[in-house]
């Protein structure tokens, strides 16, 4: 379990204590897409929707989910979130939407499972508003595009 900062001496999980961490300015961005139809496509595009509008919906619901990461994921710090922004752009060619969070904090650890929870939760509630006219949306790469701040510094995906 050596490099593992969630596992102790003995291999039980525990949170990482961060007191010692100075609070530095970190962003984390991640993505994520929704494959779907043409004719799903089409129906969000359009505002066409029976539950309403499907990006605004989910757009919110994204930034909600970063807000709650560590309600879900169990090891997580709550964090002072300074921002969190998600953004859906229609990608005809899949066709589908393509999904980008920014999440930002001056804390003592990292935001990018608060960015990539919000990815997950937006794309869960595209496929929740739509699915009763497609059941078989791909919800798929999603994944860290960016992580900046901190001990580790800056990573960005190629």
């Amino acid at each position: 379990m050596a490099g593992l900062t969630h596992f102790d001496a003995k291999g039980d999980a525990h949170m990482v204590d961060v007191s010692d961490k100075p609070a530095t300015a970190r962003v984390a961005v991640a993505e994520g897409y929704v494959k779907m139809s043409r004719k799903t496509f089409d129906i969000i595009i359009e505002g066409r929707a029976k539950k309403g509008d499907v990006t605004g919906v989910a757009r919110l619901a994204g930034i909600m989910g970063a807000k709650r990461t560590p309600d879900l994921i169990p090891l997580c710090h709550p964090l002072p979130i300074t921002r969190a922004a998600v953004e859906i752009t229609p990608e005809p060619d899949l066709p589908g939407v393509r999904i980008e969070a920014t999440v930002k904090t001056g804390g003592q650890t990292g935001v990018e499972m608060e960015a990539l929870t919000a990815v997950s939760i937006a794309a869960l509630t595209v496929f929740d508003m739509v699915k009763a006219v497609e059941k078989t949306m791909i919800i798929t790469g999603i994944r860290v595009i960016l992580k900046d701040g901190g001990k580790s510094g800056r990573y960005e995906a190629t």
